[in-house]
């Protein structure tokens, strides 16, 4: 069904499938902010104040509320707490320090089992499916009941759109991979639609080329968004185009990122070309953890969205200031509960954990993903590789592919400012890191996405092996 009607929508003249965008805005809208939306948004502004032995007895009460559930009503959860030697009983009184005792969720035993054995037997009605990018392999499929969409949004309200100083009646323009600009690269302007309900502009993320720029800025003159919003890698390079080319818009509210690494010099740009703050934020389809960035300029882990440890490759929580992998527990999907999910991100606790700010864990920095490394011949993996080039300003964008161990090539789209000085800087830096090695520079106008608007940053044809690797 869904096919005919995206078959259906790419005949559709431009007015209508405006229309038909909104109809689905009128639709989503609805369901993410009925019920009881109003009722819970109001409770995570509340929590915001809480201490931290406030935070430690609220976690320690969602916990074992999560786990007796699980084990009572998941089929996974019943079976693997009770071979690691848990009933309901013991975890009726669990401590938070037991969490590591607790077996971890893979991903691939999410894609396996995440509509049958990882699905509650005692579950709300209506609950629907989501599907994950997949830009890492195949996707994951979330079930959202419409309570737990809302208590989900309702924590995107206050921790993300509200610290950013917008609301959800805020207008706003948004990149993301939705497909709503047919025709490729054959396509004609206007290269976004526009959503009248929720007073969205929705941009193309596949047209975004610097002779396309003149239209994304039209639109924003025409709808005056006050916030942009997306993914991190997109909006930073339209900004750039706009930046390039002399393109003046409206100071606005903010611009907020997510889905990809936000560098120093995407914020420097984005803040330049918008006359705002720039706020980070990390979530995914998973709903099982949420990082955002609080006014005072530090990104906070939201305690009541879930637990997320940071652990090193011996499953050990890392010191502070120290990158590890986020492993996440969340508090709101009780009819697909995630625990101790590997959600596959990589994060740095930050070292000064006490601020004037909210009393929640403070993250210095979201690295990237685990998906995102390049295997050297002495055994180490160098992780999220692709942030070594995050604050060259010169590279818009990079797509390392490396074909063996002595062999990459890099895709680059650049700005004006590249030559041969900045093209030195970035093969030292290489050296630097991996040694006498082999690299190719393409220079590209644009590095292609797939089918939901993201590239994938590293391409490595080299096989991984984890045991003894070192993550750098």
């Amino acid at each position: 069904m869904a096919s005919i009607l995206n078959r259906i929508y790419t005949i559709l003249p431009v007015p209508v499938q405006n229309m038909v965008i909104s109809a689905y805005g009128y639709m989503w809208r609805n369901r993410r902010y009925g019920g009881i939306f109003n009722e819970q948004l109001k409770e995570f502004k509340e929590r915001e104040f809480y201490t931290l032995s406030q935070w430690k007895d609220f976690q320690t009460s969602e916990l074992r509320k999560l786990l007796v559930h699980a084990i009572e009503n998941v089929p996974y959860y019943r079976d693997t707490f009770q071979k690691a030697g848990f009933n309901k009983m013991t975890l009726q009184s669990f401590e938070l320090e037991d969490l590591l005792k607790l077996p971890v969720l893979e991903k691939e035993t999410l894609r396996k089992l995440g509509t049958t054995d990882l699905i509650s037997e005692k579950r709300e009605k209506g609950g629907e499916f989501f599907t994950s990018s997949g830009s890492t392999g195949t996707p994951v499929k979330i079930l959202f009941s419409r309570s737990m969409h809302q208590k989900w949004r309702a924590a995107f309200e206050a921790r993300i759109y509200h610290w950013a100083g917008v609301t959800k009646e805020s207008s706003r323009g948004m990149i993301g991979g939705r497909l709503v600009v047919p025709g490729g690269d054959e396509a004609l302007p206007p290269f976004y639609r526009y959503n009248y309900f929720e007073k969205q502009i929705y941009f193309s993320i596949y047209h975004i080329r610097k002779q396309n720029a003149g239209d994304y800025r039209d639109a924003i003159k025409k709808y005056k968004p006050d916030f942009m919003t997306g993914y991190a890698a997109s909006n930073f390079l339209l900004a750039s185009y706009f930046d390039e080319l002399g393109f003046a818009v409206e100071p606005l509210k903010a611009v907020i990122t997510s889905s990809e690494k936000l560098s120093n010099a995407m914020r420097e740009t984005l803040s330049k070309v918008y006359q705002c703050k720039v706020f980070d934020s990390w979530s995914g389809i998973e709903a099982c953890g949420l990082i955002s960035q609080h006014p005072n300029g530090l990104l906070y882990s939201s305690p009541d969205v879930a637990i997320i440890e940071i652990l090193d490759d011996q499953m050990r929580p890392v010191k502070k200031g120290e990158m590890g992998t986020m492993y996440c527990t969340g508090f709101m999907n009780y009819d697909q509960p995630l625990i101790r999910y590997k959600i596959g991100d990589l994060a740095i606790l930050a070292e000064n954990q006490s601020s004037e700010g909210p009393q929640m864990p403070v993250i210095a920095e979201i690295v990237g993903r685990i998906d995102d490394i390049v295997t050297l011949k002495d055994g180490r993996q160098l992780s999220s590789f692709n942030r070594f080039f995050a604050e060259i300003k010169e590279v818009l964008e990079v797509q390392v592919v490396q074909t063996d161990y002595e062999h990459f090539t890099l895709n680059i789209v650049v700005s004006p400012h590249y030559d041969a000085k900045v093209e030195k800087t970035i093969l030292d830096s290489i050296a630097a890191r991996l040694g006498k090695v082999n690299v190719t520079i393409n220079r590209l106008d644009h590095i292609s996405r797939n089918a939901n608007g993201k590239f994938k940053a590293v391409i490595s044809h080299v096989g991984r092996n984890s045991k003894g690797a070192s993550h750098a």
